[in-house]
């Protein structure tokens, strides 16, 4: 009987030497005459151990981290195959701090198997919510999803029911389901991890939204650095076809749902959802104006139904287990779990799905463990590049969106990246500036010229911080979208928080 060890095939192993140590262990059990089955499993997020190989064993999947190729021979001294004990072994997988503490929804079976294995996904519960979808209307799938508070996962947090009921409303001959997996936000990966460790239920949640709100036609915009995550949805999309769970008369239902995925084109402001539209269509990614709404006039001028990854994998467990199941987790109006991705100066680094309600402090120190470096924090930024620097004064924030928007800061994707005591405020709030610049579609003249005279201002041995903030106003009330109208929060809450950085004390204390 052969054992079966699991090397993650997600891009952040791979580049870590997961396929080297593949084909090191293969090649040892095949001198040794020892029968194994490796799985190229998705990542289970915990980055800080990656590679982390995984042993079928009697007592379950015993876990081994950070292993590299010169690794391999201590593995099999140390009976690894039998879950032997070796300097890198972490125990069994499921008991792992880091996973134990979680409650997992979204990533519950990412990383247990075979990313393509459609059987795999069936035995764990995959397509039971879009098997219930197909049993009742469109209204009462919409209905649910009402019922459960979703969000949108990608930073404005806007209802998801309003948008699903706004396209089913909507009178056309056609129209499009878009996902979102422009994810370009610093510090986050969780779309990537799904895609690449759990594409089919992307898949799922995009057909039962089809089934919603009345479009057979889905696009994945992903973006152009992940081409990884590009193989494995082409292979899910391609299987997931094949058996019937996409295309004509999906399951004999009558219903049909075509899907295919789209390379953007590299732009941080793609990541809005008229300009992703624009891209789309073969433009450049320039915002569109609104009204009107893509709800209602969106891709190719047809009904169209944006939402980004996340928001769409938490869909099937919300028709599985019913949208009460999904609004008593969390706290107030942030129901559900969040996907929040540890990066910077971070001990321990990845993927943590929490319920909404939990501190900052529990997920930077219970989880991250604190500073790699042993030095103390200094700020977190969180939201991506456009959200605010926070102070170890606000890490007793409870992680919803309200208590946030109340402190002037926003949860956005849920990337968090740690900075330590050595981190120079004042070049991150330039940074801002300085990457709106480059990455603004220049529509507009407050975001094209403001972020420009921004980071010129910024970059003057003694910043006139009053203009700083008569621009940033500017920018706020003027811009056309986000991208011009967030750039001022990491460079305020920066000035506010951290004043001794600007050269000056205080001087926005009384504003």
């Amino acid at each position: 009987m052969s054992t079966c060890i699991y090397i993650p095939a997600d891009t952040l192993a791979i580049a870590l030497g997961a396929d080297e140590v593949a084909a090191s262990i293969a090649s040892i059990a095949k001198t040794r005459g020892l029968e194994i089955e490796i799985v190229r499993n998705g990542s289970r997020g915990l980055c800080w151990a990656e590679p982390l190989i995984e042993v079928e064993t009697k007592s379950g999947r015993m876990a081994y981290g950070n292993i590299g190729q010169t690794d391999v021979d201590g593995l099999f001294e140390a009976d690894f195959l039998n879950g032997g004990k070796h300097e890198k072994f972490l125990g069994l997988a499921q008991d792992i701090t880091y996973l134990k503490n979680q409650q997992r929804f979204i990533f519950k079976t990412c990383g247990l198997y075979d990313p393509c294995d459609l059987a795999a996904y069936k035995a764990h519960g995959g397509f039971s919510g879009l098997h219930a979808a197909l049993k009742v209307t469109p209204d009462k799938i919409i209905d649910e999803v009402e019922i459960s508070g979703l969000r949108g996962r990608g930073g404005a947090a806007f209802p998801a029911a309003i948008k699903w009921r706004t396209v089913l409303g909507a009178k056309a001959a056609q129209k499009y389901i878009v996902c979102n997996a422009d994810e370009g936000d610093s510090g986050t990966f969780a779309d990537r991890l799904i895609m690449e460790g759990d594409p089919y239920r992307l898949i799922e949640g995009m057909v039962i939204a089809g089934l919603a709100t009345g479009a057979n036609a889905g696009v994945i915009y992903l973006r152009s650095e992940y081409p990884w995550a590009k193989t494995m949805l082409d292979k899910a999309i391609a299987i997931a076809k094949a058996a019937n769970w996409l295309g004509n008369d999906i399951q004999g239902s009558g219903k049909s749902f075509n899907l295919s995925v789209f390379v953007g084109g590299g732009s941080y402001v793609c990541g809005e959802e008229t300009a992703l539209l624009e891209s789309l269509e073969g433009r450049a990614g320039i915002v569109r104006s609104k009204p009107p709404l893509p709800a209602l006039e969106g891709l190719y001028g047809q009904p169209t139904l944006i939402q980004n990854v996340i928001t769409l994998c938490a869909v099937p467990d919300i028709l599985t287990r019913g949208g009460a199941w999904h609004q008593a987790l969390g706290t107030g109006r942030s129901t559900g779990t969040m996907c929040f991705q540890l990066a910077g100066d971070v001990k321990f680094g990845g993927l943590v799905e929490v319920p909404f309600g939990q501190t900052l402090r529990d997920i930077l120190y219970e989880f991250g463990g604190g500073t790699r470096s042993g030095l103390p924090i200094k700020a977190v930024q969180i939201g991506g590049p456009l959200g605010a620097y926070l102070p170890p004064e606000r890490f007793d924030t409870p992680l919803d969106y309200e208590a946030f928007g109340a402190i002037g800061a926003g949860i956005g994707h849920g990337g968090i990246v740690v900075f330590n005591e050595n981190a120079d405020m004042r070049k991150q709030a330039h940074f801002a500036f300085a990457f709106c610049a480059h990455e603004s579609c220049g529509k507009c003249t407050p975001c094209r010229i403001g972020a420009v005279r921004g980071a010129e201002l910024l970059a003057a041995e003694t910043p006139d911080l009053g203009l700083v903030h008569d621009l940033c106003e500017v920018m706020v009330d003027g811009s056309a979208c986000a991208m011009g109208s967030m750039t001022p929060i990491p460079v305020q809450s920066a000035i506010r928080h951290f004043p001794h950085d600007f050269n000056v004390r205080q001087r926005l204390a009384a504003e």
